[in-house]
């Protein structure tokens, strides 16, 4: 087979990228190494910046967003039993969508398949060949088959434990990386969410976060011990420890119910450099990782795919490379700003094991200047809206 770009990942990073591409007249095919029902069964964050919106409306799957998504306008932010609300629109101009991660992906999935875009499932043993040449291509298995694709550009939207960036030799890429001491412990459950806005919590027990799916289904978390399973949690253990870190009136009025899903997960801040080797982009998670504190995983990969899109674009109408030539520089000086942002918005809220009484007291004056400071305020709300492409 051929293709002008092979998109390798069929997650909303890669099927954006395809459509994106399709939209333009340039042609595409992706490749997924799990089943579609895998991929959309997987549980993932639902905070929209406005960059992603805008990406979602230019690839034409937008329509479902609007209707059922969940504009907001603020966030709470809370320690001990003092609260207070950061507002998006009046600091930053600006609101998120909430609208879950695999609702974005299967948005993604019905455009691709109502424009007859090629995704191949089930795929093994990627490997990608003479990327560093003007005549890359890929070869795999499907059931046993195996199977060529001769390309222009491969995009590694693989995710990190994929083979993209491991094809960039070592002597090429550096890589940096942050691991958290702790983890979170995430449910879902079928109950209407404690408030219409995210609730940071900061308490004395740790971290927690009270999100939503939407008005029925509600995400909640608390940091835990990484040597912590799910099993260890009983739903109940789970509910009376998120009440205990939240202010009196919130924990009052939390409604609980049998989870749906339960997992834990680690934290980690991870970026390789460069983006690009060759005729090979990476994209998301298989070039960075950030913490989950204020959702920008998702929303990085979004970037990434702007900046790959428009790159590619001037390319194939404009005869231009100035926008490939510059995508990896473009990429990671914005993944670590946004990089920045999830790490202070972690070491805030978070409770570390080897923090002191002093650390403690720094942290809730930060956490004071935050709540009384609108120049603080508006960084906040900038960083958390999406900082422009």
């Amino acid at each position: 087979m051929k293709t002008q770009v092979a998109i390798i990942g069929g997650g909303p990073s890669g099927l954006l990228l395809s459509q994106l591409l399709h939209v333009r007249g340039i042609d595409s095919i992706v490749l997924e190494r799990k089943t579609k029902d895998y991929v959309l069964g997987r549980i993932r964050a639902g905070v929209l910046e406005r960059g992603l919106v805008g990406l979602m409306e230019e690839a034409g799957c937008a329509d479902r967003m609007h209707a059922e998504g969940f504009p907001h306008d603020g966030t709470l932010v809370s320690y001990g039993d003092e609260m207070f609300r950061v507002d998006f629109t009046k600091h930053a101009g600006e609101h998120v969508m909430i609208y879950g991660q695999t609702e974005v992906t299967r948005d993604l999935y019905d455009a691709r398949e109502k424009a007859n875009g090629l995704i191949e499932f089930n795929v093994e043993n990627v490997v990608i060949h003479d990327a560093d040449s003007d005549s890359p291509h890929l070869t795999y298995n499907v059931d046993g088959d195996a199977r060529r694709i001769d390309c222009d550009f491969v995009a590694g939207c693989d995710g990190f434990h994929g083979v993209s960036r491991q094809t960039i030799p070592l002597d090429v890429r550096k890589e940096y990386e942050k691991l958290y001491p702790f983890g979170w412990l995430g449910i879902l459950s079928e109950t209407p969410p404690v408030n219409h806005e995210l609730i940071y919590a900061n308490s004395e027990r740790g971290f927690a976060l009270c999100s939503m799916r939407n008005d029925k289904l509600s995400r909640y978390y608390i940091q835990c011990s990484l040597s912590d399973s799910p099993d260890d949690w009983t739903d109940e253990a789970f509910w009376a420890e998120l009440k205990r870190r939240l202010p009196k009136e919130q924990a009052d009025s939390l409604v609980t119910g049998p989870s749906i899903e339960k997992s834990i997960a680690p934290l980690r801040s991870f970026v390789t450099e460069p983006m690009r080797w060759g005729r090979l982009f990476l994209c998301g998670d298989a070039a960075h990782i950030v913490p989950p504190t204020g959702a920008k995983g998702l929303n990085t990969a979004a970037s990434d795919v702007h900046y790959l899109y428009n790159g590619l674009r001037d390319y194939y109408e404009n005869g231009s490379e100035a926008g490939i030539d510059g995508y990896s520089e473009k990429a990671l000086a914005r993944v670590w700003k946004a990089e920045r942002f999830s790490w202070w918005f972690s070491s805030l809220m978070h409770r570390y094991p080897d923090q002191s009484e002093f650390d403690i007291k720094m942290q809730v004056a930060e956490l004071e200047f935050l709540r009384s400071s609108d120049a603080a305020q508006k960084a906040m709300a900038e960083n958390y809206v999406g900082l422009p492409y």
